[in-house]
């Protein structure tokens, strides 16, 4: 008995003009990701001159949760701990983090943010969230819910 196989259908053509928008889509990532950097680095520079860009993305970090572990920064950002820790050393001798034992496990020690660090870190993201704001508002709601739900399609991509 012979098996008669169906030949393997041919590959959907994707059109050229939708390999010419994702290239578009491309670009325009690559620029916002380009300008991403800017803004950290240059919010970096209004919080302390010294501050760089990884150093800002770490102290905002331990601003939003309240307080946090060098380990578990390594973990969220997935640096080397050797990176964290003279990040954590330079926020701290900037007045802009303390770093005390946990209470539960005193060889752990526990990063909060200073006060300082709060109202600096609070006012840089105020103002850049109004330029992100300013440009967004001119959008529909349903323009905006698609937006973010591509986003986070290309997140998990």
């Amino acid at each position: 008995m012979s098996v008669v196989t169906e030949p393997a259908a041919e590959p959907t053509a994707v059109p050229a003009a939708v390999d010419e928008a994702i290239a578009h889509v491309e670009d325009q990532l690559s620029f916002v990701f380009g300008r991403a950097r800017t803004v950290w680095k240059e919010a970096a520079q209004q919080i302390h001159p010294e501050l760089n860009p990884a150093g800002y993305k770490l102290l905002a970090t331990v601003v939003r949760l309240g307080s946090t572990t060098a380990h578990a920064l390594t973990e969220l950002f997935d640096m080397d701990k050797s990176v964290v820790s003279r990040q954590v050393r330079m926020l701290e001798e900037a007045g802009l983090v303390e770093s005390r034992p946990d209470e539960r496990d005193g060889r752990v020690r526990v990063i909060i943010p200073t006060p300082e660090a709060v109202e600096r870190i609070t006012s840089v993201r105020a103002r850049n969230q109004s330029r992100l704001h300013a440009v967004l508002r001119e959008h529909s709601v349903e323009e905006l819910e698609l937006f973010a739900e591509m986003l986070g399609g290309l997140a998990e991509a």
